[in-house]
């Protein structure tokens, strides 16, 4: 929590850095952005967009996020990526807890990823060390995967 990606969220009263992750359905990272919590989830829809497209070959169409991503800049900046930008939004008579559609592979991604001890907190200075540990991480949740593939065959 230190070092110049380091900001404070006022929404959460907290100072850190903010993790933008891309996934598949399948909830396997195609693209992470490390940022100071301090920036908004909007400003980094283009550079994680051009992201996308670059590792997935220009395949992506639609992408579901979450309410940070609302307004006419981040769908622009997606549209111009050629992905269409799709926000999932809470119902109206919300009680507790509201399992989203589609939202939650992201967060089960979330998920897997604070099972790793390194990860649950955050450590590192550079925002590139953060960005590669989540590599790392699901590279080694998607070898474990491939493990049990070739075991059952």
């Amino acid at each position: 929590e230190s070092g110049p990606r380091a900001g404070y969220d006022g929404y959460k009263r907290k100072k850190g850095s903010k993790v933008h992750m891309a996934v598949d359905t399948l909830g396997h990272l195609l693209a992470v952005q490390v940022t100071p919590a301090n920036e908004q989830e909007r400003a980094q829809v283009r550079s994680l967009a051009q992201e996308v497209q670059y590792v997935t070959g220009e395949t992506v169409k639609l992408a579901f996020v979450d309410q940070g991503y609302t307004g006419e800049g981040p769908a622009e900046a997606a549209q111009e990526e050629g992905i269409e930008l799709h926000v999932v939004k809470l119902p109206e008579a919300k009680k507790g807890f509201v399992l989203l559609p589609r939202r939650w592979v992201v967060e089960r991604s979330f998920g897997w990823v604070n099972r790793f001890r390194r990860l649950a907190r955050d450590y590192e200075r550079l925002p590139e060390t953060l960005a590669g540990l989540h590599f790392v991480v699901f590279s080694i949740l998607m070898l474990g995967n491939a493990a049990s593939l070739f075991q059952s065959s």
